[in-house]
């Protein structure tokens, strides 16, 4: 059976979701509620367009040979991929199947990795965000605990999965220099972590809050100057550099 998914966007020239250049398929729907998020245009399941896998690999296909020169392949992003796991599988064995191509998923972990061990199987890469480390900020960051996504990470790493680690930081929400050092200490307890990446909180999303009537709510919160960051990465690497796997 071929399976029907609800897409919000395409990219047919990714460079920035993973390895070389990349198609890059966005989702529709999430689960979390992300005070940044750039596309809160994402988070209702019923908006979107549906496509079917055809479709989608009708999309693929004019660009192959940049994917496949560039070291490249598929990004399957969102939303949150996982919500449609099925359509994603099918879609990532298809490509593996025609073309030998590269798959990674760029998900929040808010998932049972079990119950989608199907999809993980066909995957290569995950590009795992971290929203953050505490607990209860992350609850006020993301509407959700963060346990299912720290679980997830455990699960990648104990199944032999490799994985990008990624944390949007934002002033005032990530500063702490405990929640900092604890995060460099989860991530240093994981095996297959590739890469770790800070993406600097960015105002660009604010448009999209205001065409769909929400209130924004880091209204007037800047983005972090390089030197936040690197404090940030120091930290980071400190907590890792304490863990000896």
């Amino acid at each position: 059976m071929s399976h029907k998914g609800r897409i919000h966007s395409l990219e047919t020239f990714g460079t920035v979701d993973g390895p070389g250049i990349r198609f890059v398929l966005f989702l529709q729907g999430c689960l979390m509620k992300c005070q940044y998020c750039h596309n809160p245009d994402t988070w209702n399941f019923d908006g979107g367009k549906e496509m079917t896998v055809e479709e989608v690999l009708s999309e693929i296909e004019p660009y192959l040979n940049y994917y496949r020169s560039s070291g490249g392949g598929l990004t399957i992003s969102g939303g949150e991929p996982t919500l449609q796991a099925a359509f994603v599988a099918e879609i990532f064995r298809a490509v593996k199947e025609r073309w030998g191509l590269h798959t990674t998923l760029d998900s929040n972990g808010f998932n049972n990795p079990e119950k989608i061990q199907y999809l993980m199987d066909v995957t290569d890469l995950v590009l795992l965000d971290i929203k953050h480390i505490d607990n209860d900020k992350h609850k006020v960051l993301t509407g959700v605990s963060n346990e299912q996504t720290l679980r997830t990470a455990q699960w990648l790493s104990e199944h032999g999965k490799k994985m990008w680690i990624r944390h949007v930081f934002v002033p005032g929400i990530h500063e702490d220099e405990n929640n900092l050092r604890d995060l460099g200490s989860f991530i240093g307890t994981l095996q297959g972590v590739e890469k770790f990446e800070i993406l600097p909180y960015h105002q660009m999303g604010i448009y999209k809050w205001k065409e769909l009537g929400r209130e924004y709510p880091l209204e007037g919160v800047p983005s972090p100057t390089d030197e936040q960051v690197q404090r940030a990465y120091k930290l980071i690497e400190e907590g890792r550099s304490m863990q000896t796997i």
